[in-house]
């Protein structure tokens, strides 16, 4: 059994490449990307999603918005982090339409298994990235990491804020992290979802 855990989605981006269209409201089968990641995470404790309130399938969801809105994967973080109260947190993207329960059950039991000195298990794609938007993190040490930012959130670069955890790298066996960052991505998953 893992221990408790909370839930971030950062869904509040202005999806550019999707030419201004709510990514997170698109859909792959029936179902919108967001529902298909709250589906995903439904063992959370406390799921919170940071963007605009939109409908969705699922009930208990907290809504709050990083600031300013728009303002990019940290500010979202540190919206989020001031709803959680679990000592884990798994920060989870918005646009990943395979994401399973079973890889965040993985995640989240990775990070208890090994130990105190680790910070975050995070999903390594089948190219060897790691993905630090499907990941669980100690949230004392993302809090830690956050206020050594620094100044506004707004802006920085996730990786500027994660870099520096002690991390785990879980391989992404189930082929999970894929995630639709343009309309092709979102073609590709909806003929993967139909296979």
């Amino acid at each position: 059994m893992t221990t408790p855990y909370d839930v971030i989605v950062p869904a509040g981006g202005a999806a550019r490449r999707f030419d201004g269209a709510d990514k997170p409201g698109l859909t792959v089968g029936e179902t919108t990307l967001l529902d298909r990641v709250l589906a995903a995470c439904a063992g959370a404790r406390t799921t919170v999603v940071v963007g605009p309130a939109r409908p969705t399938t699922r009930a208990g969801v907290r809504w709050t918005r990083e600031q300013p809105p728009g303002g990019g994967p940290v500010a979202a973080v540190a919206a989020g982090l001031d709803l959680v109260t679990a000592d884990t947190v798994l920060l989870l993207a918005a646009d990943l339409p395979f994401l399973d329960r079973r890889t965040v059950e993985r995640l989240a039991s990775a990070l208890e298994e090994a130990g105190p000195y680790t910070d975050v298990a995070v999903l390594v794609d089948a190219g060897g990235r790691d993905q630090p938007l499907t990941a669980a993190y100690r949230t004392a040490a993302l809090r830690a990491a956050l206020a050594a930012l620094g100044g506004d959130p707004a802006g920085q670069p996730l990786r500027r804020l994660v870099g520096g955890l002690n991390r785990l790298r879980v391989a992404d066996t189930d082929n999970v992290a894929y995630d639709c960052d343009t309309w092709e991505d979102l073609e590709q998953a909806r003929e993967r979802d139909r296979s």
